[in-house]
């Protein structure tokens, strides 16, 4: 099996058109939607970044233990499994925190490529160039540490082609073009250009805010909106969008050249992200709170809930499929369309049989969540929900909220006080997949109580 799995950091699910954006243009993700199974129920699992991608390649959360980290090293991961049994595999990024010092998460693959010189990676240590800040530097995020390194690897960019996607999405065309012969290929193209900074060629910005001449916050501060106008939040929402547009135009050529080469018709193609973003929604502007790390940031839908399409030769595609179903699922669903058996004690469950059409329940309880705390001071979000039924639970010192999703897919109407018995059946079912999936006693008895 040819298989190319695709994961978009930051990327949010309702800046697709597949799932119902009418503003902003994705036309090959679209298109690509058309022949695929498109997943309504996708959570993530492991938050934010690199324990997601643990999750993808190892099957297992690691929200309840060592949250951001190295790539376990005993644990089994997917790619090695294909390796194994002959597959070529490979990794392609401009991820710098994957392959930073220790990280190790290209062990695994038969090769791997490095788009370097985006956000903060120290690839360019040019000092000579001078600085043209969009904006107010205490309108970023850790200016220093993150706007500085990108704008001196900015500085050399002149045509479309030179920004992080178009570089990154060229890499796996060229080695799809040494490597579409083999009959078993697993490509794992990693995209963290839609992640901020959001600075797209001016054409992408000009479609969806033109004629604007205010400040550009192109990597945000992690804070309320308040630091922001009206003009500036609406203008963060269009470069974002110009990502997206931009995003979406490169992946369409990837597409095409798998035509080209003949293969698309029996090539897998798995489409998803680790992870989306608030842009003012619920009066919050990033995806966690740095400014207050004692206390972090609830995990709405705009973070949580991630798209995921799942495109398989020879299986009915054009079809949505609202089976709950999370990140940690795509390890064993990678390994069952390359033919290998996954190990034992996974977390995960392998959607082929959704993907087949088959009415299954994968699981009936997804949690999403940052690293659970030791500390009893500090506050951490997990998001639980059942389908129907989301809940919001910071601990034992914080009151939980409670959304009913099909009316309120927004999150803005909390029925924690009127639905007391949703809030204690849904806890009571974290706290069992807690002790099912190994939590540490410790971190347990933070979780097992409710205000």
């Amino acid at each position: 099996m040819r298989i190319v799995f695709i994961i978009c950091d930051t990327l949010r699910r309702d800046f697709l058109g597949a799932y119902g954006n009418g503003w902003i243009r994705t036309p090959n993700l679209d298109a690509l939607a058309e022949e695929s199974v498109v997943f309504d129920g996708a959570y993530i699992g492991s938050f934010p970044t690199m324990p997601a991608r643990a999750e993808v390649m190892a099957g297992r959360h690691v929200f309840q233990d060592i949250g951001w980290a190295p790539l376990p090293s005993g644990a089994i991961t997917v790619q090695e499994m294909l390796r194994d049994r002959g597959y070529a595999t490979a990794l392609i990024t401009d991820h710098y925190q994957m392959l930073a010092p220790g990280m190790n998460y290209h062990r695994g693959f038969s090769a791997y490529r490095f788009v370097r010189g985006h956000q903060s990676d120290p690839f360019h240590a040019t000092d000579h160039v001078e600085l043209r800040w969009p904006c107010s530097p205490e309108k970023c995020r850790q200016p220093e540490k993150l706007v500085v390194p990108y704008l001196k690897a900015r500085a050399d960019w002149l045509y479309e082609r030179d920004w992080p996607i178009p570089r990154t999405v060229n890499e796996a065309i060229d080695w799809l073009e040494r490597n579409y012969r083999h009959e078993d290929f697993l490509l794992f193209l990693d995209v963290f250009s839609v992640h901020e900074p959001w600075d797209p060629p001016r054409w992408y910005v000009e479609r969806y805010d033109p004629g604007y001449e205010g400040e550009e916050v192109i990597l945000p501060r992690y804070d309320r909106v308040g630091y922001m106008t009206e003009a500036e939040l609406r203008h963060i929402r269009a470069l974002y969008a110009g990502v997206v547009t931009m995003l979406d135009k490169w992946l369409g050529w990837l597409f095409e050249k798998l035509d080209d080469l003949g293969i698309w018709e029996e090539t897998a193609v798995i489409f998803t992200s680790d992870h989306g973003f608030y842009l003012g929604e619920h009066g919050l502007v990033g995806k966690h709170t740095v400014l207050e790390p004692e206390k972090g940031w609830p995990l709405y839908g705009e973070v949580a809930h991630i798209p995921l399409m799942v495109k398989v030769p020879g299986m009915e595609g054009g079809r949505r499929c609202g089976a709950l179903v999370q990140l940690v699922d795509l390890m064993p669903t990678l390994a069952e369309l390359g033919g290998v058996e996954p190990p034992e004690g996974l977390h995960g469950r392998s959607l082929m049989p959704l993907v087949g059409g088959e009415e299954v329940e994968v699981r009936d309880l997804a949690v999403s969540s940052p690293k659970l705390p030791e500390d009893p001071r500090r506050i951490v979000y997990s998001t639980v929900t059942d389908g129907e039924w989301c809940l919001i639970y910071g601990g034992e010192g914080v009151p939980p909220e409670l959304y009913h999703l099909p009316s309120d897919p927004r999150q803005e109407r909390d029925l924690s006080g009127e639905r007391r018995d949703v809030v204690e059946s849904l806890h009571a079912q974290y706290c069992e997949l807690l002790e099912r999936i190994g939590t540490p006693e410790g971190r347990l008895r933070l979780r097992n109580r409710l205000p």
